[in-house]
């Protein structure tokens, strides 16, 4: 049996994801792990692809783009606080932070996220910067 955790935002980012973004480890489970997600103003992620997980994230703060692409399907989505959106598996993605404020997600990794090997690097639609 699993027990109860409890966890304020931790003040500064455990660790930098392989996209770019700063992450504060949030609370997990054996069926997910959740995380907060900050990008700098005017930062683009790096584009990747995840090998064995699938993520629903929601955006909090800031405004940003996201771009995701599988096989069927390739699309630009406008970020902005109350935009809720997923990640399935096979999917390619990279986002980007506009405006003068950080872009700032909360994000559930479903299983939970396994190490920084998870992230494949792929071509995206524009040039990182993070």
């Amino acid at each position: 049996m699993t027990d109860f955790e409890t966890l304020p935002l931790p003040e500064s980012p455990d660790v930098v994801a392989p996209d770019g973004s700063d992450v504060r480890v949030l609370p997990r489970l054996a069926g997910g792990s959740m995380a907060h997600f900050t990008l700098a103003p005017g930062v683009t992620s790096r584009a990747v692809e995840h090998r064995s997980v699938e993520e629903i994230w929601f955006v909090i703060g800031g405004r940003g783009e996201m771009w995701r692409a599988s096989a069927e399907r390739e699309e630009i989505v406008a970020l902005t606080a109350g935009v809720a959106l997923t990640i399935p598996l096979e999917t390619r993605f990279q986002f980007r932070a506009s405006g003068e404020e950080p872009l700032t997600v909360v994000g559930v990794t479903m299983p939970p996220w396994p190490g920084d090997d998870e992230a494949i690097p792929v071509d995206g639609p524009w040039e990182a910067t993070a």
